[in-house]
C-alpha cells in the first residue's frame, strides 16, 4: 500500500477476534501496504504505520488517504480495490499498538544509511550568491518538502523532497555549512547549504522526537520515542557511534521528549517523558562522570565512567519534559508536569534550586532571554491563556506579564533586534503575530 501507514502482518490473533474479517484485513495489508510500509509496520519506502507516528493524523483523514491516495507521492488510492468497511478495518489496524516495543539497533541503523554525495568532493564555496549565514530552512509539512530561502531577498535557492512528517526544528553545524532534518519516522537527513544538495540520510529510530548538533559540529544526538534510546551519530557521514538505552533505577524505560546541546558544557541535555530525571551526555573527550559514592574527585577515588559519551543522571521530584536554559547553561528552567509552577534546576550541583510561580501553562521550550535594566530576564509564552511572563533570573520572580490575544506556542528574537515575536496558535486570533518591544 503506497501510503504513510505501515501495517504489520502480525499474527491476526494479536489484533482482531478470530473471524473472516480479520483474515481479510491482514491479507489486505499484506497485499497493498506491506511492500512500502513493511511487514511489521516499521516503514520502508513509505513511513511507519504505528500509533506513535500517526498521532497527528486523525483516523478519518487516514481513511481518506487510503481511499484517495496522497498527491505528489507514490501513495495511490485504493477505493477501487477496497470497500469502506475494509478501509475502516485497515485504519483500526494501523492505529493498534504493537504487542511489544520494536527493535531498531545498530545493525538496522547502519543498513539504512544512504550516501548521496562524496563529502570529499563538495564545493569549497557556496554555489549561490546569498549570505550563507542568513538563510532560512522552511519545512513544508503539507507536501513533504523543504525550501532553502535567501534571508535577504526572501527568494528560494533550492527545494527538495523530505521524508514524511519532518520536524520543523532544523539544526545547523556551527559554521552554517550543513543543516540536519529529523522526521517523525526516525530519518535524519544532511543537506549541504553551499552546494544545495542532499548529502546523506540514516534512519536512527522508528519514532524520533528531535535531533541536536554538538557545539563543535562533530556529533548528532537523536532522541527517540521508539525505541527508548538516544543515538549518537558522526555528523560527517551519519555513522552510528553509540546507542544509549534510556533505563531508570528500576529498569523501567522511557521515551525521550527532547535533546538539546549545551555549548559551554560540551554536552547534550536530554528531557525524558517517563522518568523524573534529566540526563546530561558529555561529548568532551576528556569527560568523566562519577558513578556511585566518590571519596575524592581530585584523586579519583571511586568509579568514574570514562567511556565516550558518558551519562550523568540528575534525579528530580517531578517530570520535566519541556525546558529552557539560562545564557550560561548553568540553570535549566522547566515546567513541572504535576504542579502549576516552573522549576529551576542547577546543572552544576544537579538539583532543583527554585520554584517559579506561573499560573497558566508556560511553554518554556520557546523562551528567550535578554538584558533589561541591568539584569537578565526570561520571557515565555503560555499554552493556556493569552500572556507572556517575564522572569528575573536573579531571584526567579515573575516581574511582568504581557497580555496577548491568545495562547502562544513560539517566541523568537535575535541579538541584533530590540523586538520579540510571539504567535497565537489557537482560538479566534490564531493567525496573529505579536511584536513586543
Amino acid at each position: 500500500m503506497r501510503f504513510f501507514v505501515v501495517l504489520a502482518a502480525l499474527t491476526v490473533a494479536f489484533v482482531f477476534p478470530a473471524n473472516a474479517a480479520v483474515d481479510n484485513t491482514a491479507a489486505n495489508y499484506a497485499e497493498h501496504c506491506a511492500e512500502c510500509h513493511g511487514a511489521v509496520r516499521l516503514g520502508g519506502m513509505g513511513p511507519a504505520l504505528l500509533p506513535e507516528n500517526l498521532r497527528r493524523l486523525h483516523k478519518s483523514k487516514a481513511a481518506g488517504v487510503i481511499a484517495a491516495g496522497r498527491p505528489a507521492t507514490q501513495m495511490q488510492g485504493f477505493a477501487e480495490y477496497l470497500s469502506e468497511a475494509e478501509i475502516e478495518a485497515l485504519v483500526a489496524f494501523i492505529y493498534k499498538p504493537l504487542p511489544k516495543l520494536p527493535e531498531w539497533g545498530e545493525a538496522e541503523i547502519q543498513k539504512s544509511r544512504i550516501l548521496h554525495a562524496d563529502t570529499g568532493a563538495l564545493p569549497q564555496k557556496p554555489v549561490h550568491d546569498a549570505d550563507p549565514l542568513n538563510l532560512f530552512t522552511v519545512v513544508e509539512t503539507g507536501d513533504h518538502h523543504a525550501t532553502i530561502l535567501d534571508g535577504d531577498r526572501f527568494e528560494p535557492l533550492a527545494r527538495f523532497p523530505t521524508h514524511f512528517a519532518v520536524h520543523g526544528g532544523a539544526k545547523y553545524t556551527p559554521d552554517g555549512r550543513f543543516v540536519f532534518l529529523a522526521s517523525r519516522d526516525g530519518w535524519i537527513s544532511k543537506f549541504d547549504l553551499y552546494g544545495l544538495k542532499l548529502i546523506a540520510e540514516v534512519r536512527a529510530g522508528i519514532n524520533t522526537r528531535n535531533v541536536a548538533v554538538s557545539a563543535d559540529g562533530k556529533w548528532l544526538a537523536v532522541g527517540n520515542m521508539l525505541p527508548h534510546n538516544i543515538v549518537i551519530l558522526d555528523a560527517e557521514d551519519l555513522w552510528p557511534k553509540k546507542i544509549i538505552p534510556v533505563v531508570g533505577d528500576k529498569q523501567q524505560t522511557s521515551r525521550v521528549s527532547a535533546v538539546y546541546t549545551a555549548p559551554p558544557r560540551q554536552s547534550f541535555i536530554v528531557a525524558l517523558k517517563d522518568l523524573p530525571e534529566i540526563w546530561e551526555i558529555s561529548y568532551d573527550p576528556e569527560a568523566k562522570v562519577a558513578k556511585g559514592l566518590i571519596h575524592s574527585y581530585r584523586e579519583e577515588e571511586g568509579y568514574f565512567d570514562k567511556s565516550p559519551f558518558p551519562v550523568r543522571r540528575i534525579r528530580l521530584d517531578d517530570y520535566l519534559d519541556d525546558f529552557f536554559f539560562d545564557q550560561q547553561y548553568a540553570n535549566l528552567i522547566g515546567a513541572a508536569r504535576n504542579a502549576r509552577n516552573g522549576q529551576v534546576v542547577n546543572l552544576n550541583v544537579g538539583r532543583k534550586i527554585a520554584d517559579i510561580a506561573l499560573a497558566a501553562m508556560p511553554h518554556l521550550g520557546s523562551g528567550i532571554t535578554w538584558e533589561y535594566q541591568g539584569r537578565t530576564v526570561l520571557a515565555t509564552p503560555h499554552l493556556k491563556g493569552g500572556r507572556v511572563s517575564v522572569i528575573d533570573t536573579r531571584d526567579w520572580r515573575t516581574v511582568h506579564e504581557i497580555k496577548t490575544l491568545g495562547p502562544g506556542f513560539f517566541m523568537r528574537s535575535h541579538e541584533q533586534t530590540p523586538y520579540a515575536w510571539v504567535d497565537v496558535f489557537f482560538g479566534p486570533n490564531k493567525d496573529v503575530i505579536h511584536v513586543i518591544d
